[in-house]
């Protein structure tokens, strides 16, 4: 008699559609990141910008002023 087959969950990632982020702008927040951990990176009141959030946010930003493809900013109002 034949035995049923298990399914097995996959454990591949799904990507449906297109990649959110262009490499562009990973370029970008990977420079911005490497400007932090040396010290160098200001925020636009020029002071040391210290928060690993903060960095991702000036290399996006940056890459968005390129014209890279990077998704809308989400709303600050709740």
């Amino acid at each position: 008699m034949p035995t049923a087959k298990k399914k097995t969950a996959s454990k591949t990632k799904k990507t449906a559609g297109t990649k959110k982020y262009s490499s562009k702008s990973g370029e970008k927040v990977e420079r911005a990141m490497h400007e932090k951990k040396k010290g160098t990176l200001r925020s636009g009141s020029g002071k040391k910008v210290t928060s690993r959030k903060q960095a991702i946010a000036i290399g996006l930003s940056e890459a968005r002023k390129a014209g890279a493809k990077v998704p809308k900013e989400k709303s600050s109002e709740s």
